[in-house]
């Protein structure tokens, strides 16, 4: 009976790798204060196939991120998804993000951002994050700030979506 089991688990996890699934759901941003320019730097990697499975539910459209010629187009969308939810208050104060841009790195997309913050407050720092939680109920966003060579580290799993940070 263990022979049987093990060899369905086998056959399994070969069936995940040949479909290119992968068998968790998390998107990662890593965002540090710059005081010499007075902004957020921010990066977020969210694995390609689920970022394209989101927009296309987001906005009812084929989407194909690695498609050259459809870049622009792309663009526009990761823009409006990003800016619909990844959200940051500074001292009350919603920071507009601006699309820095984007790539595809391996199996992931990254997406470059910065958030204008002149008069930046790190004594209270709030944070929402929904990437994917459109999709996946089991979704995990991590979330890295640096402010002043200082690391806080959070992980927001569904429903989950906001976290306050002081530094």
């Amino acid at each position: 009976m263990s022979m049987i089991l093990l060899l369905n688990n086998w056959l399994l996890s070969l069936f995940l790798l040949a479909a290119n699934v992968h068998p968790y759901h998390v998107s990662a941003t890593e965002m540090e204060y710059d005081a010499k320019a007075k902004r957020i730097e921010i990066s977020t990697k969210i694995f390609t196939d689920d970022f394209e499975r989101a927009l296309t539910k987001a906005y009812r459209q084929k989407i194909n991120l690695c498609d050259k010629e459809l870049r622009p187009q792309m663009t526009d969308l990761i823009r409006t998804y990003i800016n619909e939810h990844l959200i940051i208050k500074a001292g009350n104060k919603s920071l507009p993000l601006q699309l820095y841009g984007w790539e595809i790195d391996h199996e992931a997309v990254i997406v470059y951002s910065i958030a204008p913050a002149d008069s930046f407050n790190p004594h209270r720092i709030e944070l929402q994050k929904t990437v994917l939680f459109d999709i996946f109920d089991d979704q995990m966003n991590i979330i890295h700030f640096i402010y002043e060579g200082r690391r806080k580290s959070v992980k927001l799993a569904y429903p989950e979506a906001k976290v306050v940070l002081s530094f």
